[in-house]
């Protein structure tokens, strides 16, 4: 393999092993990347790469020193959990991706799983239950819904490969071979006589949501501000097609602190399981958490605008 893809794939392994919580082996990745780096003595951004690793390497030092000493996520009730959707939820999706930004894993799956039956939320809805159960199970159980899904009939073949597609390249990069069952063309006939009907059109120009990559991080650089010129990277909590959600600690409060709603970002690294790129977003809303076990820290909602 080309050292630059490998490094690439080092790189793309190392987030997508961190955003599973997986942090050894996310370390060892960036290890693994920083030494290659090392030794390509032509690399024009080598310095800049080698400080960026080492403060990921850093950052995930400081949360496995927070699992092994920090205190258990606390429970929320019913009432906290209706407070939860009601603050953060527009819709029932919405609603549902709240209580799974804040943890709340069984009651979001049970309300994704009621959102099944709804043709325009169902893609999303299935994708969302492929996290959480990624989040609280094992690898297994999520091939396993996968596998429930494609031996029903509930989803069409073009709604259940959205849902292989995202699940393919996780257990890919996590070195699991187990085969996901591939979804065949509802109209097999069509294709030999007219390539250009509806099963065609509906694989080759999926719903902008099918269309947008799983986003695990983003790195934004402030172009105004206290923290003009700087970098900082965020988790991205949730996301729902081109809208990311991400919780702010309030430790971490001072890097929006010049944010509003409907500024701008010009410059924002992307980061997904498969590939890291540049773009653009808007900051759709910024909410200061006033109840519940984040309170005192922010929901900041993205759209991304451009790649």
């Amino acid at each position: 393999m080309d050292i630059g893809k490998q490094i690439k794939s080092l790189l793309n392994e190392a987030e997508l092993y961190r955003c599973q919580g997986l942090l050894s082996e996310a370390k060892n990745r960036y290890r693994s990347a920083s030494a290659l780096i090392q030794d390509l003595d032509r690399l024009k951004n080598k310095a800049h790469l080698l400080k960026v690793i080492s403060e990921k390497i850093h950052s995930l030092d400081e949360k496995s020193e927070k699992f092994q000493t920090g205190p258990a996520s606390p429970e929320i009730t019913e009432k906290g959990q209706d407070l939860i959707k009601n603050l953060f939820g527009k819709n029932d999706l919405q609603k549902a991706v709240a209580l799974a930004k804040f943890g709340q894993f069984e009651r979001a799956i049970a309300e994704f799983e009621a959102l099944l039956r709804d043709d325009t939320y169902r893609v999303d809805a299935g994708k969302n239950i492929i996290r959480c159960k990624l989040a609280i199970a094992t690898v297994d159980d999520a091939i396993d819904q996968y596998k429930q899904w494609y031996a029903g009939d509930l989803f069409t073949s073009s709604q259940l490969e959205a849902i292989r597609t995202y699940l393919h390249p996780i257990l890919e990069n996590k070195g699991i071979s187990t085969p996901l069952p591939a979804p065949v063309n509802e109209n097999p006939d069509d294709d030999s006589e007219n390539k250009t009907d509806t099963g065609g059109i509906e694989f080759s120009m999926p719903e902008p949501e099918e269309d947008m990559l799983d986003i695990t991080s983003i790195g934004i650089t402030f172009t105004s501000g206290a923290n003009q010129g700087k970098m900082v990277e965020f988790d991205v909590n949730f996301q729902s097609g081109d809208m990311l959600s991400l919780i702010i600690s309030k430790s971490d409060a001072a890097f929006i602190e010049d944010l509003n709603n409907g500024d701008n970002l010009d410059d924002v690294q992307f980061y997904s399981p498969i590939a890291m790129f540049k773009g653009t977003a808007v900051v759709a809303n910024k909410t200061r958490i006033n109840s519940g076990p984040k309170q005192g820290d922010f929901c900041l909602d993205l759209k991304v605008t451009g790649s």
